[in-house]
């Protein structure tokens, strides 16, 4: 069995057996939105710096008024303010989003394109972002790094790196394409239950024996 197979594996029985998680914010997106790419899209740049549970009420509200990019692209900039305020920088995020929404409309006639060089283009739109889409949306192969999958590679010793972008780079390179759209929902419901930041629940943690982090602090 691959090793990541293994760690995968690892952390659904630990949490199943600790604490059964939540599920992901952009896979509770996924499904209360029937996986449309362009309300994915639109809830990941939204979900920046705001708590999971805001994201999906937001989007829920924000495209039963506006069921297309041409529509969401026509609003006026104070009444997607009034809808997204609970999601924090809203004056910021309204701009974005409407200016997103009328490329998409005019650019590739409303629907959410399906490559990471194309969602790189969109104003706003990191590498995060758009591998978010490319595997909450279109269930493509990709590995979106947040700080929970940044955090979890780096202590398993998956990976030595710096920034997400470099973990990124360095997961795609050691892991099989075929586990890539697993990574970011397993490791973020991981790092939220198990795997926090401080303080770790190494005591409970099935792969502790495959984790650098544990071995040195056992020692």
């Amino acid at each position: 069995m691959d090793k990541i197979v293994k760690i995968l594996d690892g952390m659904l029985s630990t949490m199943d057996a600790v604490r059964p998680p939540r599920m992901t914010a952009l896979r509770q997106l996924r499904e209360a939105e029937n996986g449309n790419p362009l309300s994915i899209l639109i809830g990941t740049v939204l979900s920046a710096r705001t708590r999971d549970e805001n994201t999906s009420a937001v989007v829920k509200k924000l495209f039963s008024r506006y069921k297309t990019a041409r529509q969401l692209a026509r609003a006026k900039v104070s009444d997607v303010e009034k809808i997204i305020k609970s999601t924090g920088f809203y004056r910021v995020k309204a701009r974005r989003i409407i200016e997103v929404a009328s490329i998409i409309d005019s650019k590739y006639a409303g629907k959410v394109p399906q490559t990471l060089d194309k969602l790189i283009e969109l104003p706003g739109v990191g590498r995060k972002t758009a591998n978010c889409v490319l595997v909450y949306a279109f269930d493509k192969p990709a590995i979106p790094v947040d700080t929970h999958v940044h955090r979890i590679s780096n202590r398993l010793g998956l990976v030595h790196t710096k920034t997400p972008e470099d973990t990124e780079m360095e997961l795609m390179r050691k892991i099989p394409r075929e586990h890539w759209v697993r990574i970011n929902d397993i490791f973020v419901m991981y790092g939220q239950n198990i795997c926090k930041p401080i303080s770790p629940m190494c005591s409970v943690c099935r792969i502790k024996k495959m984790c650098s982090y544990y071995r040195t602090i056992a020692s």
